[in-house]
């Protein structure tokens, strides 16, 4: 087998080797980068909500206690103002949703289903836990979902969801008294839930993942090129001239042109040709005589 097809099969089992690593590497980074952007895309709407909740508490309600007495308006409720403003962005990113899944809620649209209800009971199992997020399967691809606790940790809240007798008549008229009641100081009620799609990050990644791969296939191939190129001049063409000359001298042929010689290892093996040709020269000339 020939030096440069030697050299080709070793070059093309590294580079192999170092794509395939390579590409588990890269592509593990990029995913989990794409993850962790959406999971900070989560996280970022999940403060909005929190900060609505916090306005609304702070400011709505106060403004609103006169016409409370007369009417119940769901728009004081925090958790109505987070769902109402987050629920908004669906107009211009169906994928994007938010929800405060709740076990047992007086607004109908907040009751924990599916797998909400796991999410809600995995707090409700453990108190310590202030955050949980996971992906999920949906008709438009993966999606990635954050969820924090929603624990009774204002005793006002009780004043509507302690008990049906407790609770404004406006409350009653407008939900009934079947649903939202019952709820205990520091209890876990429900969850906060932000669902953020995972298909743009995952494909900016899989798209930077093959531009990747792209660029080092063609750095192996130049690469490769060149040391094909450096092996034939250097090395390979040499040997095979050295070797011709040889085959002359073999023959008998003392005429043959010396070979040039240089520094690096061709030419120390280009010297010794010369100087074992010189020996036999010698010593045909001594037989002769």
């Amino acid at each position: 087998m020939k030096l440069l097809v030697k050299f080709n099969l070793l070059f093309l089992a590294v580079m192999l080797l170092g794509l395939g690593v390579s590409s588990v590497i890269t592509r593990n980074l990029l995913q989990d980068n794409a993850k962790d952007e959406v999971l900070n895309n989560a996280r970022l709407l999940m403060e909005k909500a929190l900060a609505v909740r916090a306005y609304t508490a702070g400011q709505i309600t106060k403004l609103l206690q006169t016409q409370l007495k007369y009417e119940f308006l769901p728009q004081s409720v925090p958790s109505y103002s987070a769902t109402e403003v987050l629920g908004s962005l669906r107009s211009k990113y169906p994928d994007f949703a938010y929800k405060e899944a709740t076990l047992n809620p007086t607004n109908p649209r907040d009751r924990a289903v599916g797998w909400e209800v796991d999410v809600v009971n995995q707090f409700r199992g453990d108190v310590a836990l202030p955050e949980s997020y996971g992906v999920r399967d949906t008709p438009n691809g993966q999606s990635l979902w954050i969820a924090r606790p929603l624990r009774i940790v204002n005793p006002a809240c009780l004043e509507c969801h302690s008990s049906v007798e407790a609770a404004p008549r406006t409350l009653i008229d407008k939900y009934g008294p079947a649903n939202g009641f019952g709820w205990q100081l520091n209890e876990v009620i429900g969850a906060q839930v932000v669902s953020v799609p995972m298909s743009v990050p995952m494909k900016r990644a899989e798209r930077s993942f093959q531009v990747f791969m792209g660029a080092q296939i063609a750095v192996f191939v130049a690469l490769g090129i060149v040391l094909n190129l450096m092996i034939w001049l250097l090395i390979v063409r040499p040997v095979l001239k050295l070797a011709a000359l040889a085959d002359r001298v073999s023959q008998g042929d003392l005429e043959a042109p010396e070979f040039a010689s240089g520094k690096d290892e061709i030419g120390i093996l280009a010297a010794s040709f010369s100087r074992m040709r010189a020996s036999v020269v010698q010593a045909m000339k001594m037989l002769e005589s």
